[in-house]
């Protein structure tokens, strides 16, 4: 058994924690936010594609849910492994927390993480943006 580091990355959200929920449960929502899907998010079944920043991707979203489950797994064309991506929204008093946690994928480099982590940070800051506005 082996373990990879993780690193996770939060924000606040002044918004109830179910009202962030129901917005970012919507996959075409995260073509709003989360600039990694693009712009070209399309549903195609049980699963969904978009443009990513390395070329084509397969999305599987978890169902809607109680909880705040958001974890969606992005399979990059040609790979035989998704990537598994947890991201969680929970109550913050009358607010939201969104976080996600990040794994490093065998061969990132520190740098790389780094990079990684910011690009989840600007898209959890657009997505406070647009809530808050």
């Amino acid at each position: 058994m082996s373990t990879s580091e993780t690193c996770t990355i939060s924000v606040t959200i002044e918004r109830p924690w179910r009202e962030v929920y129901e917005f970012a449960s919507i996959p075409l929502n995260f073509q709003r936010w989360a600039s990694g899907l693009g712009g070209s998010l399309q549903n195609a079944g049980d699963h969904w594609t978009a443009q990513g920043p390395d070329g084509p991707v397969r999305i599987r979203f978890s169902e809607p849910n109680d909880f705040g489950v958001l974890d969606h797994w992005v399979t990059p064309e040609g790979a035989e492994t998704a990537i598994y991506i947890p991201l969680r929204v929970i109550a913050n008093g009358t607010g939201a927390e969104v976080s996600l946690t990040l794994f490093r994928s065998a061969g990132r480099t520190d740098d790389e993480l780094a990079a990684d982590a910011d690009w989840v940070r600007r898209d959890l800051d657009a997505l406070k943006s647009l809530l808050e506005a």
